[in-house]
């Protein structure tokens, strides 16, 4: 079933390969009964969305130790596929929508995920520090840098400065503008050779 995954992640142990099974079978499930994924791409749930997420992990190695919020993390998603591939690695998940919360920790529980926190709320309400923020296409980069720069810890531990990494599509040039020196994007294609990926890009900040 995960094929594809396992084409670009060929060191995955066997409980991640049936953790990121379980996935594919379990967000279909539940969205059946609180709509996380647009409907009509569910049947895509393996390449659009838990190897689109898993593009993060090609772009950096999070160190064992390190933490990383999930912004706006809706279904789980980039944040339960990276909590699988690093497990070593605490992911602190937050969105305003309860019942997406709900099944992102739902998620996590059925698949046995132990590095995972869940928030319900405004990232305002989140004190802790993190060495990187992640998001899916939540909203442009300077109002997510600028909202979560008080959650970036001032600890380096990792090959990249502490930032926000972002996973977006189309083009970017005057969204990133104010952020131009201290941004890098990536397009997704260099690591993964679906049709899908063409227009996909991560976007780095240093915060």
């Amino acid at each position: 079933m995960i094929e594809t995954i396992k084409k670009y992640f060929p060191h995955l142990t066997p409980i991640q390969e049936e953790q990121l099974e379980q996935m594919t079978e379990l967000y279909p499930e539940w969205n059946e009964k609180i709509n996380v994924i647009s409907r009509k791409d569910i049947e895509n749930i393996e390449v659009n969305h838990l190897l689109h997420s898993l593009a993060i992990a090609k772009f950096i190695e999070f160190k064992p130790g390190s933490r990383i919020m999930d912004f706006g993390s809706g279904g789980g998603l980039p944040g339960l596929p990276l909590a699988v591939l690093f497990p070593d690695v605490h992911f602190h998940l937050i969105d305003r929508i309860g019942k997406k919360i709900k099944v992102a920790s739902a998620i996590a529980e059925k698949i046995g995920l132990k590095n995972v926190t869940f928030q319900h709320g405004d990232s305002g309400e989140c004190h802790e520090k993190f060495d990187f923020i992640v998001s899916r296409a939540v909203m442009p980069q300077p109002e997510l840098v600028k909202l979560s720069k008080k959650n970036i810890s001032e600890v380096q531990r990792n090959a990249l400065p502490n930032g926000v990494i972002a996973l977006k599509g189309g083009d970017l040039e005057a969204e990133i503008r104010p952020l131009k020196s201290r941004t890098e994007v990536v397009d997704v294609e260099n690591y993964f050779k679906e049709p899908f990926f063409d227009t996909k890009k991560i976007v780095y900040t240093i915060v």
